[in-house]
């Protein structure tokens, strides 16, 4: 749970993120100064927000009320899971929120969710479900063993106990295992983070689930290794693929910041897609700064001016 920050604070960063004719890389720079602010008055700009156009915002505003790990955010977080009129995207990751939250109260909301039409709720929830259950029964027996995260992220799966290359990609590519498996095989290979390691996580931008392939580029953009360029773009490139996938892929190659990630996503700056297009602006705003002498993306905390970019997200 994140501290309170000075209320004038809060409120200009938090006007420069309600105010929809701010370019969308300064309200995202707002919304993760934010989320880095914390408290509740922080948490009320970011819930304002989901009643804005753009799919994107709303995503990744849902996004920082989940790594924030404050129950305040959770009734606002519920109303939007709940919403059916919301994109599949910007549900999701409202459900992914309450599982980084891990307030076991919403567990029976969660299992209702479970069975929602839309697959990539019903999928996420089951993963929100099953990673409160690890937490309250099996967290204090295996954390111990765990490969630590290297990113400070909350993720919807612990990491699993087996750090051998190969096996973990067997676990992470055999559709017939249960998706939170799957999912702690993923983490793991990201935790590890070798070219290899890279190279398998890059084999799951093939597999049959939407929400899988969405997080398979999440964490590619977190590790930032070039090594899978060619992958990412393949799937950017598809417009078959879903949009939910389409937009982490441009957010991942923004944060790897190569030359080659960088020209592919400027062919994408007019696509079809709203959340396409949106996300290839963010994401070379993200490529400028990363090839900046700027510290850490998304560590800094800018305050008053708001400047600060936003950071890949899942």
């Amino acid at each position: 749970m994140t501290t309170e920050a000075p209320v004038e604070s809060v409120r200009e960063i938090g006007k420069v993120l309600q105010d929809k004719t701010k370019p969308l890389k300064d309200r995202f720079r707002a919304l993760f100064t934010l989320k880095n602010l914390g408290g509740s008055e922080a948490i009320d700009f970011i819930a304002s927000c989901f009643d804005d156009g753009s799919a994107l915002l709303k995503h990744e505003l849902a996004y920082c009320l989940g790594q924030m790990q404050d129950r305040y955010a959770v009734p606002s977080l519920i109303s939007v899971l709940e919403d059916k009129a919301q994109e599949a995207m910007v549900r999701h990751e409202a459900g992914e929120a309450l599982g980084a939250i891990g307030s076991p109260e919403v567990l029976d909301l969660l299992k209702r969710y479970s069975q929602d039409p839309v697959i990539e709720v019903a999928e996420t929830c089951q993963l929100a479900v099953e990673h409160i259950e690890w937490q309250e029964k099996q967290r204090v027996q295996e954390e111990q063993g765990l490969l630590p995260n290297p990113y400070s992220s909350v993720d919807p799966a612990p990491p699993a106990t087996n750090v051998d290359v190969d096996t973990l990609r067997n676990g992470l590519l055999d559709e017939s295992l249960p998706l939170f498996q799957r999912y702690r095989a993923m983490f793991t290979l990201r935790n590890l983070g070798t070219k290899e390691a890279v190279l398998a996580l890059a084999e799951g931008l093939k597999c049959k689930s939407a929400l899988f392939r969405h997080e398979i580029a999440y964490v590619l953009g977190q590790i930032q290794s070039d090594a899978c360029v060619a992958q990412l773009s393949t799937n950017l490139m598809d417009v078959e693929e879903s949009p939910m996938v389409r937009h982490e892929c441009a957010e991942a190659l923004g944060s790897i910041a190569t030359e080659e990630a960088t020209s592919v996503l400027q062919g994408y700056l007019k696509d079809s897609e709203r959340v396409v297009r949106e996300s290839c602006i963010v994401a070379l705003d993200m490529s400028e700064y990363e090839k900046s002498e700027q510290f850490q993306y998304a560590d800094t905390l800018q305050k008053v001016t708001a400047s600060e970019p936003a950071a890949v997200t899942g």
